[in-house]
């Protein structure tokens, strides 16, 4: 990563699921891992342009914050990551050493996550804000990647009904994409076609019932292996 202040969306995918094995190992819990990769993500995007610029390896600035919220809210007890974020710095740290297998995951934790990604889904299908809304929690947020070819959001959506807009307005058009729900990033999410050829990837964060964060890949160059023939 050259630049650090513009990582892409599809390095912050596959860095979350590096993040959601380490969380997982040391919570025991896939929800709490998954809690906890969303507030790392959120300290990520809190940060300004030039202190994301002075990290020279997000992976080992991502991989710490993640341990350290891990472990303040195994310390505390606190199930929801609310702890304070260590200092920005560019300094690398050690990683872990590596543990055999990711995390298991829980039979019930992947049937909530398909059934409510399954709503969301058929929501953008049918195009209508209100219902996206009603799936999304109330502190959702969204994150879109175009690589500078197509149009994204500059920076993330928050709140619910920002995020239900935004999504509205990324399925709008003549004719609008054909929402098919697929494995993406190794769990339940969505491609969106237009004429057999994929316009997005998204990967879909859950907590409970509702959508936490939408990571949207609009970049057309990481979308070739989506194309239908």
């Amino acid at each position: 990563m050259t630049d650090p202040g513009a990582v892409s969306l599809v390095e912050m995918l596959e860095e979350r699921q590096h993040l959601l094995d380490i969380a997982g190992r040391m919570s025991g819990s896939a929800a709490m891992a998954d809690r906890v990769v969303r507030e790392t993500y959120r300290r990520w995007y809190a940060l300004g342009d030039d202190e994301r610029a002075g990290i020279a390896v997000p992976r080992a600035w991502l991989t710490r914050v993640a341990q350290g919220i891990c472990l303040s809210s195994l310390a505390s007890g606190v199930p929801e990551p609310r702890s304070a974020a260590p200092p920005v710095t560019g300094v690398p740290v050690r990683r872990p050493d590596p543990v055999a297998g990711p995390a298991p995951r829980d039979p019930a934790m992947v049937e909530g996550h398909d059934r409510v990604v399954r709503r969301f889904a058929a929501a953008c299908g049918a195009g209508d804000a209100g219902a996206l809304k009603a799936v999304l929690a109330a502190d959702a947020v969204a994150v879109s990647d175009g690589g500078g070819r197509v149009r994204a959001a500059a920076h993330p959506t928050h709140g619910a009904a920002a995020v239900a807009r935004f999504v509205t307005a990324l399925l709008a058009g003549r004719p609008g994409p054909v929402v098919a729900v697929e494995s993406v990033n190794g769990r339940t999410g969505l491609v969106l076609r237009r004429d057999g050829r994929a316009v997005g990837a998204v990967s879909v964060s859950v907590d409970g019932t509702g959508v936490t964060a939408v990571w949207i890949v609009l970049n057309p160059d990481k979308l070739h292996s989506w194309h239908h023939p």
